[in-house]
């Protein structure tokens, strides 16, 4: 019967899966049979055609699953929507490129089974585990200092809420799901900051390996992703999180347009007009860069080709936001709204408009 799942969410991970499906069966073998256990490989439409290497496991491999996801993006959604395509009554989420050892499975799963625990973590900082063969030590001091600022504002007491390695009961899983943000790459966080009360945890030391093949979908901005998991589990039922970000980044242009434009008018005395068209490009330019970068970093536009469309497509959005702006700006104030409050309600116009058309046909699928 089948009692484990193990959601594998990958992006470019083809060379690692099948033999990390030999280790899961070499762990898991033993403890539940073939029938036991299955993997669901959730891809988000790799590049390098992981989804069909999972199709030809899965041809010779009854365990083997795929989602292949089309437009879809970030390792919390993928794990969130494992989650909810198994039938295993427990379910654990790992990476795909070998840094998670498979030989904790059983032991998380036994703890579960047992009453131990009910969540089973395993943890690149508890006592006896090892970072040795990281190999990372920009992304170590990275993950920690992440964790202790989510112990200071959670307060989960964990040794590393930031793993990306952990096992639950599924039903427990699905029952948060309506609830999650599905942003980034903190699933297990996430998870424990929406449940209704504290949840018994239990971590298991781990040995955490070097990558086998390819190269880390996570970067510097993994600090960044982790602030805004806090954000939208605080305020992000008020203002949507990418909303949020999109709307700072826009702020932030504010200030580089500003900069740029009074440098060519006062440094260099160029004229208005030419000062002002290359304060626009260029701010709308720094936007583009960033938001690519922090607030659509589970959808990061790679490639030239890909980066060069992207940003026509964003100046093309953000002229089409900036002219609904000014119409509606005139519009209320020629209504007899004072002219800030008429300005401020352009600015928010045009802001929506703006993140609703480049979230859609920039970052998104047409």
């Amino acid at each position: 019967m089948l009692e484990l799942a193990i959601i594998l969410p990958t992006l470019n991970e083809r060379g690692n899966l099948a033999s990390l499906v030999e280790r899961i069966d070499g762990a898991l073998g033993p403890m539940l049979g073939d029938g036991g256990w299955e993997v669901l490989i959730v891809d988000d439409d790799s590049r390098d055609g992981t989804a069909d290497e999972a199709r030809a496991l899965a041809l010779t491999d009854r365990r083997v699953r795929v989602i292949q996801r089309i437009g879809r993006r970030g390792l919390a959604s993928a794990a969130m929507e494992g989650f909810c395509a198994t039938a295993a009554p427990f379910a654990a989420v790992m990476d795909a490129d070998h840094q998670h050892d498979p030989a904790l499975l059983p032991k998380m799963l036994a703890a579960l089974k047992a009453g131990e625990a009910e969540v089973c973590v395993a943890s690149r900082f508890a006592e006896g585990a090892s970072t040795a063969n990281w190999a990372d030590p920009e992304r170590e001091k990275l993950s920690g200092l992440a964790n202790r600022v989510a112990r200071a504002l959670t307060g989960v007491d964990l040794t590393d809420p930031m793993s990306g390695y952990f096992m639950l009961p599924t039903a427990t899983a699905r029952a948060m799901v309506p609830r999650l943000s599905g942003i980034g790459f903190k699933i297990l966080l996430d998870l424990l900051a929406t449940s209704d009360r504290p949840l018994r945890v239990k971590e298991f030391p781990l040995d955490f390996a070097a990558r086998r093949e390819g190269t880390s979908k996570l970067d510097r901005a993994i600090l960044f992703d982790f602030l805004a998991g806090l954000y939208d589990r605080t305020m992000g039922r008020l203002v949507p999180t990418r909303f949020a970000l999109f709307g700072t980044v826009g702020a932030l242009g504010v200030i580089v347009h500003f900069a740029v434009l009074s440098a060519l008018l006062l440094v260099f005395e160029e004229g208005f007009t030419l000062a002002q068209g290359a304060a626009v490009l260029v701010a709308m330019s720094f936007n583009f860069w960033l938001n690519n970068y922090l607030t659509y970093r589970d959808q990061r536009l790679k490639g030239w080709g890909a980066v060069l469309r992207g940003w026509l497509g964003f100046c093309g959005t953000c002229a089409i936001g900036g002219f609904a702006n000014v119409a509606v700006a005139t519009l209320l104030e020629s209504q007899g709204l004072f002219w800030a409050f008429a300005a401020l309600a352009g600015i928010l116009v045009g802001s929506v408009w703006n993140y609703a058309l480049s979230s859609r046909f920039v970052w998104g699928r047409f």
